[in-house]
């Protein structure tokens, strides 16, 4: 099996890969964000996941580079991470009492073949009315600055939703397992492999 490479210094997705027991390394990749005139949500997310994994691919030949990327649909419109507390305030007053759709874009690149898998993963997320009060609290007590969506589910943010659909649960957090595996397994670096 190729060694694998986590192109992202999230301590989320982190954690989330550490679930598969399988060895791997993190690294930063450079990547413009930007999203394109016209561009869709689900082409941003798999245009960003391949261009981070491609990123690292001189520096690690080799190896299995995993690269994704997460974007907020709110109104049909594509919200990113809100970096200040108003903006967070902005973002949840906004989503409270509607369906938010989550997509994320994962990418499995071989360096040894240079054959890429691409893929996207939606979350849809329905969130409970909610006072102006309420969202300051929990943007106080959570401070989701860096988050994709205002919040963090896998902490108090979890109070915000009245249900979430997805095939996966970790694709919310930023990284889908399930689909990774099915990358994984074609790569041949299968997590139940002896």
């Amino acid at each position: 099996m190729l060694p694998i490479i986590l192109a992202s210094t999230s301590v989320y997705r982190r954690d989330l890969l550490n679930r598969l027991t399988l060895p791997f390394t993190c690294a930063s990749p450079d990547t413009d964000e930007t999203p394109f005139a016209g561009e869709t949500s689900d082409q941003l997310v798999k245009r960003l996941a391949e261009q981070k994994a491609r990123s690292l691919a001189r520096a690690y030949p080799g190896h299995l580079i995993i690269g994704c990327d997460q974007v907020c649909l709110l109104n049909n419109i594509i919200t990113g991470k809100p970096h200040t507390v108003e903006n967070a305030v902005k973002q949840l007053l906004a989503a409270q009492g509607k369906k938010v759709r989550f997509s994320t874009g994962i990418a499995l690149l071989n360096t040894l073949t240079n054959h890429i898998q691409v893929d996207v993963e939606h979350v849809d997320v329905w969130f409970r009315s909610l006072s102006e009060p309420e969202i300051r609290r929990y943007v106080t007590i959570e401070q989701p600055l860096h988050c994709a969506g205002s919040f963090k589910c896998e902490g108090l943010g979890i109070t915000l939703f009245e249900r979430i659909d997805s095939r996966d649960p970790n694709t919310l957090i930023g990284l889908p397992l399930i689909r990774l595996c099915e990358m994984l397994r074609a790569a041949g670096a299968d997590p139940l492999a002896e």
